[in-house]
């Protein structure tokens, strides 16, 4: 059975050389691509080397940074953009430390109650009261601050209606001028409406508006020799213009919409798409189409489209950083798939011209970064083969992994690597049959036989190194079925772990050779060892589970004539479950009421089918 290997450590330090200072959103991931935690940051570098530091005082800190397999990042105009951003993926991911963090399940509101006089308070749960919402805010924090951003410019009142209907005197809030006073008359009911319209302005994220409308009224004023109004005016555009900020992550007009970039840079490219549905951002997505030579953006985006969205329903407009070759073709494509109309727009301007923009931006820092990812990757291939002391480059790797439970649901794996690191699309698993139950030579040589016959017999492209998770025996099943199948020229390796089973101190098997190699812990080469092992780990412990899982939810029994609901339940009553009946004698399963001596035998005989 396989043991639980310790991950590749993530590297931080390479990551952060790739990471923009920018604002955004930043999504940790574990070794299964689970969304861990989503944060927002101004500084993106700043914030995420933060959790990367040798001395950390959270202990929930360490634990989210010992699980932290990848980062992906989302790079936003502003921080209240990524505010609103790191609401969505929370809402949509769920992270298990971001729940953590939460005083509540639910999202708070700002609600302006239904009155004659509204007020503005937080809300939070079944939006069963009247008035209209506004929100939801990402944190408890962020709602509050808006709330008294509001109360000191607009000064809209924030008592309950039952002590607000029999005040006969301003409270304390009305003498710190952070209400108007409506509730003795201090201001008139047409003047608070206009309040209350400007808090709905600002709301809407119409504060460019607002400000236009709060200058027209203060020339008004001064024009009029009201300075006293006119220097409150003042104020209040004051206070709007620090803290204007338009929500462009989730003001899609209320549609549906796709925003797609395209970045090309050394044969290399990235396109990029934010998705908008309902006028809220569901997150974003790069996709890195292999390319077999030089192309333009047009052709890139043009592939992309037709072999995305007809796949995936397509919204009624995506929004393109460049134009497609063929555009009019691809749209009625598009069309046909959706049974209405889709528009293809490059050419736009205002909110939309941010959206692409970001677009833009998030395209050509992920490209960057996957360019330097992938240059990594082949410094670690390099050193791997310098330390094998091998004359070819590598080119292609494989390694296989057994994973089961004392025997059960055995599954074999078998991942690629290449120059650019995991080749997911070659990924293989093999449910293993016919073996002696925890027999993991047998196991292995029934994976490699089944995975190199189809290899040999397809002329498919063989690896130059192939890697076993495990000793000298697992590495001799390796040498008999290539040696069977007539196939030579991959180099094979078994990956051994060393003392305590500790990362770092694995010991290298190599055909042929009688002495193990240790490479270096700090070693790259062993790095890109630790890696394609773990990864193998990691895929055939998932399908293990995964068919372990399909297995305990079929009963034996159910397979069995003559066995109905009924009859299964009393016998598993009677003997208190499945192990105990298949322990049991043919004798003592015809003791149970309603069994004959021939389903008993039955049921015997499906427990034992060898005798």
């Amino acid at each position: 059975m396989t043991q639980p290997s310790a991950p590749a450590p993530f590297d931080a330090r390479a990551f952060l050389r790739t990471l923009t200072p920018l604002p955004g959103v930043y999504r940790m991931l574990d070794v299964e691509g689970q969304v861990l935690y989503v944060g927002k940051a101004r500084n993106l570098k700043r914030r995420v080397a933060s959790y990367f530091r040798k001395t950390v005082d959270s202990a929930k800190t360490r634990a989210l940074v010992a699980q932290i397999a990848g980062v992906e990042v989302t790079v936003t105009h502003t921080e209240a953009e990524a505010l609103l951003l790191e609401h969505t993926l929370i809402q949509r991911f769920r992270p298990r430390y971001n729940i953590l963090l939460r005083d509540d399940k639910s999202y708070p509101y700002l609600l302006l109650t239904a009155h004659p006089y509204p007020r503005l308070l937080i809300h939070r749960g079944p939006r069963r009261a009247a008035g209209r919402y506004f929100g939801p805010y990402p944190s408890a924090t962020a709602v509050r601050e808006t709330l008294t951003l509001l109360q000191r410019v607009f000064r809209l009142r924030q008592c309950e209606d039952g002590f607000f209907a029999h005040r006969s005197r301003p409270c304390l809030q009305y003498q710190i001028r952070r209400c108007s006073g409506p509730c003795t008359e201090m201001i008139g009911r047409a003047e608070y409406a206009v309040d209350v319209a400007d808090v709905v302005a600002f709301l809407e994220g119409r504060s460019g508006e607002l400000i236009d409308a709060l200058v027209a009224r203060m020339e008004v004023a001064a024009g009029h020799w009201r300075y006293e109004e006119a220097a409150q005016l003042r104020d209040r555009i004051a206070m709007l213009r620090q803290v204007q900020e338009r929500q462009y992550v989730s003001a899609a007009e209320g549609g549906d919409l796709d925003v797609v970039a395209v970045a090309i840079e050394g044969g290399a490219a990235c396109v990029q798409v934010f998705f908008f549905r309902e006028g809220r951002s569901l997150g974003n997505k790069p996709f890195y189409p292999r390319m077999p030579e030089e192309q333009t953006p047009g052709q890139v985006l043009s592939a992309f489209l037709v072999q995305y969205y007809l796949n995936h329903p397509p919204p009624a407009e995506i929004l393109l950083s460049h134009e497609p070759d063929e555009a009019a073709v691809v749209a009625e494509a598009l069309g046909e798939r959706a049974g209405r109309k889709v528009q293809l727009s490059m050419r736009v301007r205002g909110e939309r011209a941010r959206w692409l923009e970001m677009a833009n931006r998030n395209a050509a820092l992920a490209l960057a970064a996957d360019i330097a990812s992938r240059a990594g990757v082949r410094r670690r291939f390099e050193a791997l083969q310098d330390a094998l002391g091998l004359d070819a480059a590598i080119e292609r790797m494989e390694c296989f992994d057994i994973s089961h439970t004392q025997g059960e649901a055995t599954v074999a794996s078998c991942v690629v690597f290449d120059g650019e690191g995991p080749r997911k699309s070659d990924y293989r698993r093999y449910n293993i049959e016919g073996i002696t139950p925890g027999d993991d030579y047998a196991a292995m040589h029934q994976a490699l036989t089944r995975r190199y016959t189809r290899l040999r017999d397809e002329d498919a492209p063989l690896p130059d190194l192939l890697f076993i998770d495990g000793g000298r025996g697992q590495l001799a099943q390796a040498e008999q079925v290539l040696a069977e199948l007539g196939i030579d020229g991959v180099h094979l390796i078994g990956i051994a772990k060393g003392p305590d089973r500790r990362p770092g101190l694995e010991v290298l098997h190599l055909s042929g050779q009688d002495r193990p190699l240790t490479l270096p812990a700090e070693s790259a080469a062993l790095h890109l060892v630790q890696q394609i092992r773990d990864e193998a780990h990691r895929f055939a412990i998932t399908g293990h589970r995964q068919r372990r899982a399909q297995a305990r939810r079929t009963s034996t029994l159910e397979a069995i004539p003559g066995i109905g609901p009924r009859r299964r339940q009393l016998l598993l009553k009677q003997f208190g479950g499945l192990q105990q009946l298949a322990r049991a004698g043919v004798e003592d399963i015809a003791g149970v009421a309603g069994i004959s001596k021939a389903l008993a035998q039955r049921i015997y005989d499906a427990f034992h089918p060898d005798g």
